[in-house]
């Protein structure tokens, strides 16, 4: 890098300066990250318009007044720590001003389709050319190559496409069965999360080399990696696994039952547990039966132990029933809606909800990194930007006029 990243930024990537030429959601969260962990994340916008998300609501952030911003929910949700510069890189002006940021950037992250930013002079090979150590990061749906690289792809898409809603869902056959997505969009998510991994390794890799380095990322390559145990159990069984509601296709037992009062969720992992569990219910003796003693035969016998499980679950209360698992060791949990999560206080403890200064609202709420670092602190101190809200003060940095950004 050529320059030290301005103004100056706390935190273990406060030397690295990332050039974010994405929307929507895969990339945005990747630079988030980044710029959650200190980087200086320039945020390239289309102006007037901006990321898509934006728009994207309701819910809008309501100003002092009480009148809704154009800042949707979505937006304020993966653009946190940027800066936000307003420029038309169709224009040979706008294209200009990108190529004096990647000279002077250690990350590039774009999320355009395969060529697009080929025809603007704006691709790996010829920001390289200005920069030989710029990482470059492509985040498309079906990556650089292949029959469908060329196609566009959403979360929910990939969700289908690579697996995802096959598992995920009750069985058919049952009441609400048949596919469903996950309830964030879970694709883009991960995709963001391998996308700077792959940027935090090339940094390292580019430390002891001094070169630069391309990264292509495909969301549905993403959502086939991440079908872990699922991908696992059927490339060794030749069976194709199933939807089974919350019920684990591997441990047992882990599901939700409901109690008197609602539900909650059981998660044991072990034989030691699954004692435990027995204990509490007030059946010692299933520990001991050779129908349910180890996590091989509970799977097994599934269709056996689960209603014995459901009536003595039945009596309890969800707080009863949580504090005697809890206070015998065994995993469990109350099913929490999102407003409870967030009053819960080992949450609040970990000062997962804070609030950031914002231009229009005052305030804005903000779920921050769930990182901490004893030597390298991490420092929330820049809300989701306005639309172009640092244009002037980046290209004051690149010593041009604010007139070449139109």
């Amino acid at each position: 890098m050529t320059s030290k990243p301005s103004p100056a930024r706390q935190g273990p990537l406060s030397h690295v300066r990332v050039l974010d030429l994405s929307r929507i959601m895969a990339g945005p969260w990747a630079t988030q990250i980044l710029a959650d962990l200190g980087a200086d994340v320039i945020k390239v916008e289309r102006p007037e318009v901006g990321d898509d998300t934006r728009s994207w609501g309701p819910p809008f952030l309501k100003d002092e007044n009480g009148e809704p911003t154009s800042e949707a929910g979505y937006y304020l949700s993966v653009n946190r720590g940027k800066r936000s510069i307003a420029l038309d890189i169709a224009s040979p002006e706008g294209q200009d001003v990108v190529r004096r940021l990647a000279a002077v950037s250690d990350v590039v992250v774009e999320n355009y389709k395969v060529g697009a930013l080929a025809r603007y002079g704006l691709d790996y090979r010829s920001l390289s050319a200005v920069n030989p150590k710029l990482i470059y990061a492509s985040v498309t749906g079906y990556g650089q190559t292949g029959p469908r690289r060329n196609a566009a792809a959403y979360d929910f898409a990939i969700q289908a496409m690579g697996g995802l809603m096959s598992v995920t869902g009750e069985r058919d056959g049952l009441p609400g069965g048949g596919p469903q997505k996950v309830g964030v969009p879970i694709v883009d998510l991960m995709t963001g999360m391998y996308t700077a991994v792959g940027v935090l390794a090339a940094l390292a890799r580019r430390a002891e080399t001094g070169s630069g380095d391309y990264i292509d990322i495909a969301m549905l390559d993403v959502q086939a990696a991440f079908l872990a145990n699922q991908a696992m159990n059927w490339l060794i069984s030749g069976n194709p696994p199933k939807r089974g509601g919350n019920r684990h296709p591997n441990i047992q037992p882990q599901d939700v039952f409901p109690v008197s009062d609602g539900f909650i969720v059981l998660a044991v992992g072990n034989d030691a547990q699954f004692a435990k569990l027995a204990g509490v219910l007030g059946h010692a003796e299933w520990a001991g039966d050779e129908r349910f003693a180890t996590n091989p035969s509970r799977v097994r016998n599934h269709a056996t132990l689960d209603p014995l499980l459901r009536d003595a679950f039945s009596a309890w209360t969800r707080e009863g029933i949580i504090d005697a698992l809890e206070g015998a060791g065994v995993p469990c949990s109350p099913i929490n809606t999102v407003p409870e999560v967030f009053a819960d206080p080992q949450i609040a403890h970990r000062r997962m909800l804070r609030d950031l200064p914002h231009p229009r609202a005052g305030r804005v709420p903000q779920v921050v990194s769930p990182l901490t670092f004893a030597h390298e602190p991490l420092a929330f101190d820049r809300p989701p930007p306005l639309l172009g809200q640092h244009t002037e003060e980046v290209l004051r940095e690149l010593g041009l006029p604010s007139s070449a950004a139109s």
